[in-house]
């Protein structure tokens, strides 16, 4: 009896695992890409305002304007707004002057996080009918603007946004970064934010292209001031007002690399896992899934092996055979050494700590800190108004 109850728990956990680990292969599947030449048409081409929210920059800065300046759109201006760097990024800026202009961004407001009081800053000061918000640690194939404003003009979206290629350069990019990109693509359902009628928002703040008026009419930064995760925020005003949203990977007209080493990572993860919203129910459901979900199907092997129970030694082959093939393959998609796909239940166990690390620190009521800024947690003046659409 007892092991016909094993055998059935252990089939019930395949399928359940299993059929959670597909979500992320069929979302992988549907999401649109964007291609290099898409724009054919001869305009008249809208104005673009570039607007780089640049903080200690000075490393990155460089290789973003310069592939910017080399843009086949032919209306392009480009601001850099500089908060306070002490790296010599306002420098750098300035070299590119007539064709870059740097802001000098004011002193940051109580109730701001400093990238979205940039990019305020910015849009404050920008010419063009669209804002382009970028990073600097971005780079652009030559078409990059020229085809996603054809293609937003194609989908008459508001907001236009692109998921780069990651690129990887050390043992823990390589390990992290594709099981990032996979609990992003998972977690925010990306591909259904192309639907029509779809209630899901998002956007990526290394390349979020928005009209003007849009902007405008949600709110623009100010509306999401006191929120790290700006770009998913800004995306939800846009779409609780009825507006268009558009998302697309495009790993030949977009790359950056995100980090470079390992405590980079870990401390820009943790203020996207974090926020300044903190929940600790919601924290404590992220972590428990994560072990469950990830790492729990791999006892199922050892358990057969230790009853010699055949059904479930199997199962637990299958499952675990099952998983670090889809993790390989994910890793390989998103161009890194498909190896390293191998090696995902280190990749949890990085996300465990980052999330047991996030959960701490909001019991703690630690604030969150990024670029030599600290912002606290819950602070009232940082509240926003949903709106109504």
């Amino acid at each position: 009896m007892l092991g016909i109850v094993l055998e059935a728990a252990a089939i019930g956990i395949a399928v359940v695992v299993l059929l959670v680990h597909g979500i992320a292969l069929y979302l992988a599947a549907g999401m649109p890409r964007l291609e290099a030449g898409r724009a054919s048409g001869t305009g008249p081409w809208p104005r673009v305002t570039v607007i780089i929210a640049a903080r200690d920059e000075a490393a990155d800065l460089p290789g973003c304007v310069d592939t910017l300046l080399a843009q086949t759109y032919p209306d392009l201006e480009i601001l850099v707004v500089d908060g306070g760097s002490r790296d010599g990024t306002r420098a750098i800026a300035a070299t590119r002057a007539p064709r870059v202009r740097v802001l000098d961004e004011p002193p940051l407001p109580a109730g701001w996080v400093g990238k979205n009081w940039a990019c305020h800053v910015g849009a404050a000061a920008a010419s063009g009918d669209y804002f382009l918000f970028t990073d600097a640690d971005v780079r652009y194939d030559p078409d990059a603007v020229r085809s996603t404003v054809a293609w937003a003009l194609e989908e008459r979206a508001d907001l236009a946004t692109l998921a780069p290629r990651i690129e990887v350069g050390s043992f823990w990019e390589r390990l992290i970064m594709p099981f990032y990109t996979q609990m992003v693509l998972t977690y925010f359902r990306a591909p259904r934010v192309n639907r029509p009628g779809s209630r899901t928002a998002m956007a990526n703040g290394q390349y979020c292209l928005v009209r003007r008026d849009a902007y405008a009419a949600v709110g623009g930064h100010a509306a999401v001031r006191g929120v790290v995760l700006e770009d998913v925020a800004l995306a939800r005003r846009f779409r609780a007002a009825g507006r268009v949203l558009r998302i697309a990977w495009a790993p030949e007209l977009v790359t950056t690399r995100m980090y470079r080493d390992r405590h980079e990572m870990f401390e820009g993860l943790l203020k996207n896992v974090h926020g300044l919203r903190f929940s600790a129910a919601r924290q404590g459901a992220i972590l428990a899934s994560l072990i469950a979900v990830f790492w729990l199907p791999f006892v199922l092997l050892p358990i057969g092996l230790a009853t010699a129970d055949p059904v479930v030694t199997l199962t637990g082959a299958v499952v675990a055979l099952a998983l670090l093939a889809k993790h390989v393959a994910f890793t390989a998609a998103v161009r890194s050494p498909a190896a390293y796909g191998l090696l995902f239940p280190v990749a949890v166990g990085f996300y465990v700590v980052l999330v047991a690390t996030s959960l701490v620190r909001g019991l703690r009521h630690d604030p969150v800190r990024w670029k030599g800024r600290s912002y606290p947690l819950d602070d009232p003046s940082t509240a926003t108004d949903p709106i109504k659409g």
